[in-house]
This record gives C-alpha cells, structure tokens and sequence, in this order.
C-alpha cells in the first residue's frame, strides 16, 4: 500500500468529479418540447370549456391552435418521408387527428396529436441529454498540461498540443495531460475513471498512465505515448458516439407494421369513399361513411393497447426506485436473454471496507490494538486505503491517539509517532523486503490470494499485524445474480477493469463462473459484441464512465444511480436510483408482464376494430355507435393496461 496525502480527495469509482461543470440541455432549449407544452397547454385550456358546455366559437379556435402547435411537425415529417416514398405513422395519426376534427370528434384528434408531440419532445430531449454528457466526458482531461524542454524549462501548452515524445510534469494533485508512460517518480493514480478499480494503483517508472486519470501525491515525469485525439478518454466518447449511431433501430412492437397499416388504412378509406360514389352514392353520405370508417379503423386503440402497459410499469418501476427512460426501454428490456455486470460500484459498494484484522501472534497485541495503531497513523492520510482504516477503528469505537512526525511516502506507505512509539503501515512487498519467510509474508500472501489488499503495520520496525482490505460486496448481490440467472439463459458474465484474483473472488460469491477482468473500456463493448454476434439481446449493467461504451451498445443497459457517473446515466437505458441491486431483475420481470399485457390488448383491439369495420363495410354503421365501439375498445385496453399500475404487480 501507498498512502497518499493529497490536496483534494480523488474521485473514486462513479463518484462525479465536481471539478468537471457539466452541460445539460435545458428542456425548452428544444423546440420540440415547446411545441408539446404549447399544445399541451392549450388542449387543458379548452377542454374544460368544451366539458362545461361553452359554445364551440370559445373552445374550437383553441382546439384549432393545438392541433397547429403539435401537429406540425410531425405533419412536416410525414410529408418529408412521402418525398422519399414512405408513409409513416406520424403522418397517419395526424390524417386520423384530422379525420376525427371533420366528422366532430375534435377533442379525440386534439388528444391524439398532444400525445405524439409530447412523446417526440421526450426522445429528443434524451437524445440530447446524451450528448451532453459525452461531451462533458472529454472535462476530464485537462486543458492544459506542463511540458518539459530538453533544458528542464516548464511551459504550459494547450494538451491538444502534445505530440507522441513529449515529456510532462504531472505534479500531485493534477490530471494526468495524456496517455504516456513514467519516465520518473512515484506516485498512485486514481484511474477509476477508465478501469473502474475501486482503489488508486501504485505508478512507478515503467508504468503506463491515461489521460483524465487522477495523480495523488508523487510528482511524475511522463512521456506521451499516444496522440490526445487517440487517448484512451477520447476512445471511449467516440465509442459511445459511435454505438448510438449504429444501434439497432428501437422501435415498440405496434410500430413495427406501422408501415403496412398505414398505407393499408388509407388505400381503404380512399376505397370506402370511392366506391359508393362510381354506383350513384351522394358524396355527403360517402364521405360520412369514410369518415366513419377511418374513426373506427384508426389506430388509437391500438397505439393505447401498446402505451398504458408499458407506461404503468414505467410508474410502478419509478416508485420502487428504477428510473426507466421510455416506453420502447421497458419493452426491450422483457427481450434480454444474456446479461454482462460490472464488478466495481455494481456488485460492490465501491468503497474500500476492512475485511481482515490479523495481528501476528509474537506481537501480543489484540485486534482493537492492532487497528487503533493503524488507524492512529493513517488519521492524517486522505488515501481511500486509509480511510477505510480509520472508519473500522471508528465503527469498533476504538480511541485513536494523536500521530506526531506524520510523513508519506508515494508507493511505500505511512510513518507517524503514536504514543511515543513509531508506526509505519503499507505494502507487505516493499516494507518486508527480502524477509520471504517472515510470518507476516505468510499472512499477506494467504489474505492477498483471497482477492484483498494487504497491509502490514510495525510498531518500532518490527512487524505486529496485518490488515485485509477491500471492496465489499453488496448485500443483495449473490440474490441478484441468481435472480438473473433464471430470467436469462445462464448466469451473468462478470466484465471489470480490475485485476483477475479480486474478479475471481467475488464471482466465486455470487456464483459466476464466466470471469472477464482487466478489461479497458474498448474491452467490455468487444465482449458485448462477441455475445450479440451469437444472437444474444445483452443487458449490460454498470456505473462508470468506463461502462458507458459497453451500456451503449448493448440491447438493453441499466446504470446505479447513486454512484453512477453522469455518462454511465445519460448512456444507460434505466437507471436504478437507490442503488437497489434486487431491482434489476424485477423490473426485466416487469418488462415481460407489460409486454404479455400489450399482446393481450392488441388482440382486444384488433377484435373491436375488425368488428366495427365489417359493420361498416357490409352494413350500416351509425357514426355515434361506430365512435362509442372505438372509444369503448379504447377504454378497455387503457384500463386494462392501468393493472400494471398495482403493487402487485411489481411483487409478480
């Protein structure tokens, strides 16, 4: 262990660096969202008018305006895809809006506009949410960095300026400028940000640092290894950018035929005013007739079957704490059959926790001793290592003594005076040196086997204990998994940046057994691919920023939000705000129960609409009772779908 006095706290795993502003698109910055309010606003506004019996010159203008406000647009959209040959549903719900508005119907068709502009504005409005947070991603790096001249002069540069061969200075406290490797000086990194290990690692000559991560208390000389525009933190936006450009369509399952039936619809309205009209029908009464008949054959009742399922369970998940963003989120999410899950801020807490209190038997000292030693040196250290020390002695409710003479070493540990004796704790490995078959080795290696980090403590330079720590494991995680498990075909595959023994002790808990550790971010989105390729719907589940690619490209992605970084939520389909691990596989639960529901009311539907449009075809369906069948059928699914609204149904 290194325990590094720093400046500022390094941000670990999901925590938001608070140095970084971030840029979030106001909601009526978009004019899509203020053409929704704005019809929105005005079918509130001459409703109740029109329910309280106002004469129609009060209520119809507004009504009128509504329709403008948030008809429009999709109108406009709908005519620019017939220029290229294709009848969406957009310009079939503003055609049925409309027809609705010709035969008196004004307040269905005002509804049914107001309903597709609200839906529009929301989608845009996360569409962009996205893309602020990818761009605020890129606040991570620095602006500037420190360059050194083949003199030793210092010289601040823009970091878009370095060039593969600079030498930096990366002073403690700093974000690193760009990818390189150190040439000079120790320190630890908090690279969090890109592996997502939940601890800062020890950097010394050799090793490899990325741009955007986190420097603690060593000053490093680095130099550049890779161009800015090719860093590892430029990779992983050009990847979300990328995987949200290419992902597959979403679209719910009505909208699916939306094409057929579009085209369907209006070939048959056309036909049903027609034809009467070549046999000597007045046009009054066939064009009543087509009305009629593109009132009852219009897809409202569809478009309700399909929405208050997905909607209610959009509801009841929100109250239990799972954010999910869309109608079209919550179905997808009832279709995943695979499931890949970060380790790190997931399945743990994200912080580190003592797990191990060791003293060594020659030492004569108890558990509480031992930890009230540790603790008292590393009192003054803001290294999340001993932080963790202090909160255990904090939590046993031990008395810690005054350190005096406190001093840090980057990479080696701590050294403090405490009760007149002096206290040093850090890495087993560099503080023991050669002393291999010293029992505290033996402690160390047993504890560091079992996936945690070692720390040995001495008391006058000779060792007396060592501490186990690390990241500890959330409650429900085990219960989630194999949750999981039965809802998909097999257990989880566990994808984390951190190293292979920790990965494989925590799945060995939880019971997966398909282990991918080490993995950077552009690692994580290839082994989603790899599991999309062989025709799995993946669910990726995670919170770093190193997870968003991966959450991006995957059918389906949920993000803790309580720790979750802002890129990880805004990237993330659902995000489970209270950090309730158990929630995941209800709410895919959920999704199946709504997206059953859906089928269910789609069949209600088609069986009211077919029924009235072959009264309306083969006999004489008066308008009235053609348009109580359409709003009748409307209701019945609507409510039908309300069901999901239930506790009960979150319970399954």
């Amino acid at each position: 262990m290194s325990s590094t006095l720093t400046t500022r706290p390094a941000p670990t795993a999901g925590i938001r660096d608070a140095s970084a502003p971030r840029r979030r698109t106001r909601v009526f910055a978009l004019p899509e969202a203020r053409w929704a309010a704005a019809a929105l606003v005005l079918f509130l506004v001459a409703l109740p008018l029109q329910l309280t019996g106002a004469p129609a010159w009060a209520w119809g203008p507004i009504y009128a305006l509504a329709y403008a406000a948030g008809g429009w647009e999709p109108g406009w959209s709908g005519l620019r895809a017939l220029r290229e040959r294709t009848l969406d549903v957009d310009l079939l719900m503003i055609a049925a809006a409309l027809g609705a508005a010709a035969i008196g119907q004004v307040m269905d068709g005002a509804l049914l506009i107001v309903i597709f502009a609200t839906s529009g504005a929301l989608e845009a409005l996360a569409t962009a949410r996205t893309a602020d947070s990818v761009r605020g991603l890129l606040d991570l790096a620095p602006a500037t960095a420190t360059r050194l001249g083949d003199d030793g002069a210092e010289r601040a540069v823009a970091t878009e300026e370095l060039a593969v061969g600079d030498v930096i200075l990366v002073r403690p406290g700093e974000r690193v400028g760009a990818d390189g490797r150190v040439l000079d000086g120790a320190s630890e990194v908090d690279q969090a940000t890109i592996t997502g290990e939940p601890l800062p690692v020890a950097k010394r000559v050799g090793d490899e640092v990325f741009a955007g991560t986190l420097n603690g208390t060593g000053a490093l000389r680095v130099k550049v290894e890779r161009d800015p525009a090719d860093s590892v933190i430029a990779r992983i936006v050009a990847m979300v950018e990328e995987a949200s450009r290419t992902k597959a369509p979403t679209q719910l399952f009505i909208e699916k035929v939306e094409q057929r039936y579009s085209i369907g619809m209006i070939i048959a309205t056309l036909a049903v005013f027609g034809a009467p009209l070549l046999f000597g029908a007045d046009v009054t009464g066939a064009l009543l007739r087509a009305m009629t008949f593109m009132i009852v054959a219009s897809p409202c009742a569809v478009v309700l079957a399909t929405m208050p399922p997905l909607l209610s369970a959009i509801a009841n998940a929100g109250r239990h704490g799972v954010l999910v963003k869309s109608a079209v989120v919550m179905e997808r999410l009832g279709q995943v059959d695979a499931v890949a899950i970060d380790k790190t801020g997931t399945l743990t807490e994200g912080t580190p926790q003592v797990t191990d209190v060791r003293p060594l038997a020659e030492s004569g000292l108890t558990e509480e001793e031992l930890l009230a030693l540790a603790a008292a040196a590393e009192h003054p250290s803001e290294h999340p290592l001993a932080r963790a020390v202090v909160d255990a002695a904090r939590a046993r409710g031990l008395r810690l003594a005054v350190a005096e003479d406190f001093d840090s070493a980057p990479g080696l540990g701590v050294r403090a005076t405490v009760d007149g004796g002096v206290v040093a704790v850090g890495s087993p490995a560099r503080m023991l040196g050669c002393r291999e078959g010293h029992p505290a080795s033996e402690v160390a290696a047993r504890l560091e086997a079992g996936g945690r980090t070692a720390v040995l403590v001495e008391l006058d330079g000779t060792p007396v204990g060592v501490l186990g720590i690390a990241d500890r494991l959330r409650e429900e995680a085990a219960e989630t998994v194999a949750a999981l498990s039965s809802l998909s075909d097999g257990a989880p595959v566990l994808v984390t940046g951190d190293n292979e023994r920790a990965a494989a002790r925590l799945a060995g808990e939880v019971g997966i057994t398909d282990v991918r550790a080490g993995l950077l971010p552009q690692d994580k989105v290839r082994t989603v691919q790899e599991m999309s390729a062989a025709g799995r719907r993946v669910l990726v589940i995670g919170d770093g920023v190193n997870d968003a690619p991966a959450l991006a490209a995957a059918h389906s992605g949920i993000a803790m939000g309580r720790a979750g970084s802002d890129l990880a939520l805004e990237t993330a389909d659902a995000v489970v705000v209270r950090d309730e691990l158990r929630t995941i596989p209800t709410v895919v639960a959920l999704s199946r129960r709504a997206r059953a529901l859906v089928v269910q009311n789609l069949v209600i539907a088609s069986v009211f609409i077919s029924g009235l449009v072959v009264w309306d075809l083969l006999g004489h369906l008066p308008l009235p009772l053609g348009v109580a069948g359409h709003e009748g059928s409307t209701v019945i699914v609507g409510l039908n779908g309300l069901r999901l609204l239930r506790d009960r149904a979150w319970r399954g």
